[in-house]
């Protein structure tokens, strides 16, 4: 069967050791994180996780259910028709034109965030697909520090 990637959200309570059971749970089964991205929920002791992950039919249904069963779940969706997005910081070295980096970034949702003496940082969000393709894109100017932040996704 074909491993097809699945982004699922899950309501827990904002608690000590949430994130170890939840990802204790994939460990122990051999299933893979591809990102989490664990946030508190506004005016709630609840926490959003979106996790990404691969796997047959047979696998997510699996995954969902023993989500389900973790204590303190409260709600589990894998989502059909979502907003999905992420974000990358790139640090580049300040050789680099600083009018070329910015219109790289302004293609891809960017935008320079910060200018030192001896580095730029840019920073693009955007769909997981775009943030490769800006990633790739950042390698014609000689990128010292990527750092890619999570998945969030949410339910149209």
């Amino acid at each position: 069967m074909e491993k097809v990637r699945r982004v699922i959200s899950v309501i827990v309570a904002n608690e000590a050791q949430v994130l170890a059971r939840v990802s204790g749970l994939f460990a122990g089964r051999g299933y893979n994180i591809d990102s989490l991205t664990v946030a508190p929920i506004p005016d709630s002791n609840l926490s959003h996780m979106t996790i990404v992950t691969r796997g047959n039919k047979r696998v997510i249904e699996q995954i969902t259910k023993q989500l389900h069963k973790l204590i303190p779940t409260f709600k589990v969706i894998e989502h059909e028709e979502m907003v999905e997005k992420e974000m990358v910081l790139i640090k580049f070295p300040i050789e680099e034109r600083l009018a070329d980096i910015q219109a790289m970034c302004s293609a891809y949702n960017g935008a320079i965030v910060n200018v030192g003496k001896s580095m730029i940082i840019a920073m693009a969000a955007d769909e997981p697909g775009r943030i490769e393709h800006f990633i790739e894109a950042s390698k014609r100017f000689k990128p010292l520090e990527i750092v890619r932040s999570g998945v969030v996704a949410m339910e149209r």
